[in-house]
C-alpha cells in the first residue's frame, strides 16, 4: 500500500505554533485524523485509535484567527481547504456568525486501500459505502476514482462538493488519477451538479461523497437509471440504518405500507398492513465499513432488503485485510429465496424493539429445548439440510473494553459476529467489570431490555477472547437450565390460556428470560419481566398480541 505525499507539513503549518509543536513530538503522527480547536477549551488531537487532549493548551481567539487566515475562504457549508492538499477545515460559528470552533481534518490519498473490494469496484455495479466518520469512506472513494480512471480506463467524473475528494484549488490532487472533478459552488446545489455531470460530460462513472438529502437521493436514482455506474457514500453504519432514514431510504428502494385484503392477509399469515419495497434499489451493492480493514458486503441489495422486510436478519459477506496485507473472506453471504418479495411478517429491524434472532411459526415444536433459527420462508424444503447455515450474525456491543482486541478475537476465531455501536441492535455485550459494576443497571436501561452480558476483569486479549467464546457457546450450545426454563414457559402459557390470568415463572437470568419472552411471543401472548435481581422473573399476561 503506497501513499501520495499527504501534505502533512502544510496541514501543520496552518495550526497555531504550540499545537504544531506538540503534534510533531506526539505519538503516531501518521495516524492523525483531525485536530479540534474550540475557543476557551483545550486543543484536542484525534488519532485512529486514541484521543489526546492538550490540557495545557487552551485555544484563544488569536489561535482561531490564525488558522482562518491561513486557509482558503469558507463556503456556504462552513468548509474550507488547503490548496493542492486533501485537508479540510470546518468551522463552528456562534449566533452572530463569528467562528468559535474549528475541526481540522487530515486528508490522505493511499493507493491499495480498495484491494479488499477491487473485484466489486471493477464489476460496473453501483456501490454505496456506509460507515461512521473517520473510518475511511472518502479515502476509499478517492482510490476508487483513481483505479477506475487510470487502470480500468473509464471516464470518471467526481462531483466534489466540499473539495474533500480532490482537494482545494483549481488543479485536482493527483490522488484521483485522470478522473475529472466538478466543483459545487453552493452545497445545496449538489444534486443539480450531479445531473449536469451526466448530461454534459458523458461519464461512465460518477463519484459522489455524502449523499444526504432527498433531492440528492433522487438525482442518484436518475444517474443510475441512465446506465452510469454510481459510487457514493452516505452517513449510516448499516443497511438497516438506511431503511430507518426516510430521507435516504430511496437509495435502497424505499419502504411503503401496503394494506392487504382479509383473505390475502390470512393466506400470507401476516397482519393486514405490511411493509413493501417501493422500487428497485439505486445501488446494486452496499458496503458497510466496520473498521478500516474490515467490512461487510451486501452483494444483492434488492434481495437483502426483501429479507429484512420478512423479518430475516441480514447475513452479509465479511471481508478483512490481514496483518500480512492479504484479503480474507471470514464469512460468506447467506440469503434465502423469497417467494413473495417485499412483504413481511414483522419488521423488527426498523424499530427500537429487540431484534428477534429466531422466528417461530405458531405451534412449532421446540427442538432440543431451544428455539432453533428459522430464517427460511415457510415453503423452504428440507429444513434439516440448511439449519446450520441459518445462524444469524451475532452483534456485540463493547462496553468499556478495547475494540481492537475484540475485533482481533473475532477475526482469529472466524466468528459469525461483528461489533455494533447501537446497543438497541446488540445480541450480546462484553463489558469491563469496573465499568459494569459502577452502574449495573445502565446497560439494561440503555437497551430497554436485558442483554446477554459477559464481564471481563481486564482489557487483556486472553480475557476478551474467552468472553467471545462464552458468547459463541451461548449462541450454539444451550445449557440444561434452558431446557427446563423452556418447558416451564410452555406450561405457563397453557395455564394462562386456560385460566385467563397472569402467571409468574421461576426467577431466571436475563439470557433465559429473553428466550422465554420469544416463546410467549411465538404463541401471541404478551409478557414482561418483574422483580429485582436475583428474583427477577417472567410474567406471562393474558393479553393477545396483534
Amino acid at each position: 500500500m503506497s501513499m501520495h505525499s499527504d501534505g502533512l507539513s502544510q496541514f501543520l503549518d496552518v495550526l497555531p505554533s504550540i499545537v504544531r509543536a506538540r503534534l510533531e513530538h506526539g505519538p503516531a503522527l501518521e495516524t492523525l485524523i483531525e485536530v479540534v480547536l474550540d475557543y476557551g477549551r483545550p486543543a484536542e488531537a484525534r488519532y485512529r485509535d486514541s484521543v489526546e487532549r492538550l490540557h495545557d493548551v487552551v485555544v484563544t481567539e488569536h489561535d482561531i484567527e490564525f488558522v482562518s487566515k491561513s486557509i482558503g475562504e469558507f463556503g456556504t457549508d462552513n468548509r474550507a481547504g488547503i490548496e493542492r492538499t486533501l485537508h479540510r477545515i470546518s468551522a463552528i460559528r456562534n449566533r452572530h456568525g463569528k467562528i468559535i470552533g474549528l475541526t481540522c481534518r487530515v486528508g490522505r490519498a493511499m493507493e491499495g486501500t480498495i484491494d479488499i473490494i477491487d473485484d466489486i469496484v471493477r464489476s460496473g455495479q453501483s456501490i454505496l459505502l456506509l460507515g461512521k466518520p473517520g473510518v475511511g469512506k472518502t479515502t476509499k472513494l478517492r482510490e476508487v476514482a483513481r483505479v477506475l480512471s487510470d487502470e480500468a480506463m473509464k471516464r470518471v467524473v467526481i462531483v466534489d462538493t466540499s473539495n474533500e475528494i480532490a482537494g482545494d484549488g483549481d488543479v485536482p490532487h493527483p490522488g484521483i488519477g485522470y478522473s475529472r472533478r466538478m466543483q459545487v459552488r453552493v452545497a445545496a446545489e449538489q444534486h443539480n451538479v450531479m445531473i449536469e455531470a451526466v448530461e454534459n460530460h458523458m461519464p461512465e462513472v460518477i463519484v459522489i461523497d455524502e449523499i444526504g438529502t432527498e433531492m440528492e437521493a433522487a438525482a442518484a436514482r436518475t444517474i443510475a437509471e441512465r446506465g452510469v455506474q454510481l459510487v457514493g457514500t452516505a452517513h449510516g453504519q448499516t443497511l438497516e440504518n438506511l431503511m430507518l432514514n426516510p430521507t435516504l431510504a430511496d437509495l435502497i428502494g424505499g419502504i411503503q405500507a401496503v394494506t392487504l385484503s382479509d383473505a390475502e392477509a390470512q393466506r400470507r399469515g401476516t397482519q393486514k398492513t405490511v411493509l413493501e419495497r417501493k422500487a428497485p434499489p439505486t445501488f446494486d451493492v452496499v458496503i458497510e465499513l466496520l473498521d478500516y480493514d474490515r467490512l461487510a458486503v451486501h452483494h444483492n441489495v434488492m434481495k437483502t432488503v426483501d429479507m429484512i422486510l420478512r423479518g430475516v436478519p441480514p447475513r452479509p459477506e465479511i471481508r478483512v485485510r490481514t496483518g500480512a496485507g492479504d484479503v480474507e473472506v471470514v464469512q460468506t453471504e447467506q440469503t434465502t429465496e423469497i417467494n413473495e418479495p417485499g412483504f413481511n411478517k414483522r419488521f423488527p429491524a426498523l424499530s427500537k424493539a429487540p431484534r428477534p434472532k429466531e422466528e417461530m411459526a405458531k405451534g412449532q415444536p421446540v427442538k432440543n429445548g431451544m428455539i432453533r433459527p428459522n430464517s427460511e420462508p415457510k415453503e423452504a424444503p428440507e429444513r434439516e439440510e440448511v439449519k446450520d447455515e441459518s445462524r444469524t450474525l451475532i452483534r456485540i456491543f463493547p462496553y468499556g473494553i478495547n475494540r481492537t482486541r475484540l475485533e482481533r478475537a473475532i477475526r482469529e476465531k472466524k466468528a459469525s459476529a461483528f461489533l455494533t455501536n447501537d446497543i438497541n441492535q446488540a445480541d450480546a455485550v462484553v463489558a469491563m467489570r469496573s465499568t459494569y459494576q459502577a452502574q449495573p443497571r445502565k446497560l439494561r436501561d440503555m437497551a430497554g431490555r436485558p442483554v446477554h452480558t459477559v464481564v471481563v476483569k481486564s482489557n487483556t486479549y486472553s480475557q476478551i477472547a474467552t468472553a467471545l467464546d462464552e458468547i459463541l457457546k451461548q449462541d450454539s450450545d444451550p445449557p440444561v437450565e434452558h431446557t427446563k426454563a423452556l418447558e416451564e414457559v410452555q406450561q405457563g402459557i397453557e395455564i394462562v390460556l386456560q385460566s385467563g390470568k397472569p402467571y409468574d415463572l421461576s426467577p431466571a437470568p436475563a439470557t433465559i428470560r429473553k428466550v422465554q419472552h420469544q416463546v410467549a411471543e411465538s404463541r401471541r401472548l404478551a409478557s414482561e419481566s418483574v422483580g429485582e435481581d436475583p428474583h427477577r422473573r417472567l410474567r406471562i399476561l393474558p393479553v393477545r398480541l396483534g
